[in-house]
């Protein structure tokens, strides 16, 4: 598929997005989500990212990004686990709409997150499809570590970092990657503050 040219650099869209979030913070807020607003934008779109968040209903991401209607893209699952449906998603919106930038988002006290690290100290997996959220998020549980006081903080942003360089690596977008047309970026929302802060997230595992 090819990429649409580029309305946006992966620098100018993360701006957008870190900006929004500091009006969001400071309660100056610009976008305001009204019917005129969404008439504007209905004959078509570009938005300059894709946001990859939890399905928590106090992270509302339009709102604690301040964005408008068809700036951003967005793609929510429980404990933003990925699965065929968020992959296609994510590269659609890239390849077909012109995103410059992934964001995938994690949030403190991730209800998601804390189911797998009770799974993994239980030693069981809940069934049904809850068990799969619950698995796709297990392997950054042990990563961070079941004996740690901060297992959940640290387990929910390990999953993060490891969400980050899954989209880095997907076939659909490797190539606008590598050739910087398209960054894909980790960061964490706090519940208390609305502030999001990025992650430093290397390109390989260490």
């Amino acid at each position: 598929m090819t990429h649409p040219s580029p309305r946006h650099t992966p620098t100018t869209a993360l701006a957008e997005l870190i900006d929004g979030n500091r009006r969001f913070v400071g309660g100056r807020p610009v976008h305001g989500h009204d019917v005129a607003a969404a008439a504007a934008a209905s004959s078509g779109q570009e938005p300059h990212a894709v946001v990859l968040g939890c399905i928590d209903s106090r992270v509302p991401l339009e709102a604690i990004f301040d964005q408008t209607f068809g700036s951003i893209c967005v793609v929510r699952s429980g404990g933003q686990v990925v699965d065929r449906a968020v992959l296609g998603s994510v590269a659609f919106a890239v390849n077909a709409l012109g995103a410059a930038l992934v964001m995938v988002l994690g949030h403190v006290r991730c209800g998601a997150v804390g189911a797998a690290v009770d799974a993994c100290r239980a030693q069981q997996r809940p069934g049904g499809d809850v068990g799969f959220l619950v698995a796709e998020i297990e392997p950054a549980v042990r990563e961070a570590g079941l004996d740690h006081p901060d297992a959940a903080d640290r387990a929910m942003r390990a999953h993060v970092a490891r969400t980050v360089r899954r989209m880095r690596e997907m076939a659909e977008m490797a190539e606008a990657v590598a050739s910087g047309a398209v960054d894909v970026v980790g960061a964490v929302y706090d519940l208390d503050t609305g502030r999001v802060d990025l992650l430093d997230v290397p390109a390989v595992a260490r």
